[in-house]
């Protein structure tokens, strides 16, 4: 079998730019370049195009086009002929693409298409309640009538993303995103700096950063040693058109709260790790996700985590076992489960251990990799 995966993102030293999307997609092409199945993965929009292999993998870096007019439809038709040769050639069987922006609108390839609901800007509207561009809709709504499979990374993400476009919820197979739990190990996980609190994720509305001031505050009348460590990409803000949302959280704190909080920006996930170590909890008070790769990381490093309780996040954990689900409008709970963390070592370190039995059971990506090639060869037969 031959599985091709189209991308805008990839985690790769060539590749500027890469988020969950990308992490997600790594994941699984490793695990099944694994159990033998061959993979291509091309990734369009990048600065030159090269073409190489690596680890097992053909990599097809596709270099973006100008157009003087009509780029939305050219570059695509561009794309699926790129595209439909190596299918062709290499005797591709099957291609997946993201749900994002649409991108497979107005290609036919010779093969199934498989998108995968990583997330839609019209899911994201939706749950964010903010009007939708029409040309996104539009694109995003021509991509998925051209699929003849689609998988959700959670029964949520993607019962909500048949209902706007149209689709019954049993065509949309749900699979989880898998983890390699070899890369997440944490050997001493009573070894902790007390009272670190820590956020990873873009600075960005939808991602609840505009809760934590008020959250950290109650938390540090309580437990006044506390210290909010968060790591992440700045973004510009849609609702007010700033440039800085990081600026315009910043100025949410109290003056004396900030003096124990610390935003260190994007770093290297080497780093990343390192904090997640050292964390006391991690915090995700997030509005809008598929899934949260961040939040299965941090708790596959043995990391107790509050995190939002909206729809998706139901399948990450056992409330009150393995984390715990609030949601993030409800600064006094939500605070008050940080400090139930921070105040009974005994009680983090069990709820850390159980995080990651969770993990290994929900999201270990030597049994999510079987899913996927179950479905791939169903549409392929």
């Amino acid at each position: 079998m031959h599985i091709a995966f189209l991308t805008p993102e990839y985690p790769h030293s060539k590749i500027k730019h890469s988020g969950g999307l990308g992490t997600s997609i790594k994941n699984l092409v490793m695990a099944l370049v694994a159990k033998g199945v061959k993979v291509t993965v091309f990734v369009y929009g990048q600065p030159k195009s090269e073409v190489f292999e690596e680890n097992g993998i053909a990599f097809h870096f596709i270099s973006n086009k100008k157009y003087q007019l009509g780029k939305w439809f050219f570059y695509r038709k561009y794309l699926q002929n790129y595209i439909n040769a190596i299918i062709n050639n290499e005797k591709i069987d099957l291609i997946e693409a993201p749900d994002w922006t649409g991108v497979t609108a107005f290609m036919n390839f010779t093969v199934p298409l498989v998108i995968r609901f990583h997330g839609s800007d019209t899911y994201f509207c939706h749950i964010e309640n903010r009007k939708q561009k029409f040309k996104n809709r539009f694109f995003e709504t021509l991509a998925v009538r051209k699929a003849k499979g689609f998988i959700a990374p959670t029964k949520y993400a993607g019962e909500v993303s048949a209902e706007l476009f149209g689709l019954h919820k049993d065509q949309i197979k749900t699979i989880h995103y898998g983890l390699d739990l070899t890369q997440f190990n944490n050997e001493h996980p009573e070894r902790f700096e007390k009272g670190l609190v820590l956020y990873i994720g873009t600075i960005i509305r939808k991602k609840g950063v505009f809760e934590l001031p008020e959250i950290f505050n109650k938390v540090k009348n309580q437990f006044p040693e506390a210290k909010l460590v968060l790591i992440g990409g700045d973004s510009g803000d849609v609702a007010t058109g700033n440039k800085s949302t990081w600026e315009l959280v910043k100025q949410q704190f109290l003056e004396k709260d900030l003096e124990q909080v610390s935003y260190l920006g994007k770093i290297p996930y080497a780093e990343v790790q390192d904090y997640i170590k050292k964390a006391n909890v991690c915090v995700f008070p997030t509005y809008a996700e598929t899934l949260g790769m961040v939040t299965i990381e941090s708790m596959a490093m043995k990391k107790a985590v509050v995190n939002s309780n909206i729809g998706w996040a139901q399948e990450l954990m056992e409330d009150g076992k393995s984390g715990f689900l609030v949601h993030p409008a409800n600064h006094g709970v939500f605070a008050q489960k940080i400090y139930t963390i921070l105040s009974d070592s005994d009680s983090n370190t069990k709820m850390g251990s159980e995080a990651r039995l969770y993990v290994e059971e929900h999201f270990d990506i030597t049994k999510k990799v079987a899913e996927n090639i179950n479905y791939y060869q169903h549409l392929i037969k």
